[in-house]
């Protein structure tokens, strides 16, 4: 699920920091296939081109704290 895409994004941070700092990039496997401004626009080019759950977007800045995720749900239990 992704951890080659992960992996390759921690292996090559600071490589990929200095390229492409601030934005959103797509990967797949362990090549960068799309760099974009916002992460909307990353997940619409990616998902009407690959299939969901084969590529990983991810923020990319230094440190840790840009692969720290927090997911919202509008699912209510009741």
């Amino acid at each position: 699920m992704l951890e080659k895409e992960f992996q390759f994004y921690l292996n090559n941070q600071k490589e990929l920091v200095e390229k492409f700092e601030g934005k959103h990039i797509v990967i797949i496997g362990e090549e960068v296939i799309g760099v974009y401004d916002t992460e909307e626009d990353a997940f619409n080019d990616a998902s009407s081109k690959h299939e969901l759950g084969t590529f990983l977007i991810q923020l990319c800045e230094a440190g840790d704290d840009s692969y720290t995720q927090v997911f919202h749900t509008r699912v209510a239990f009741v």
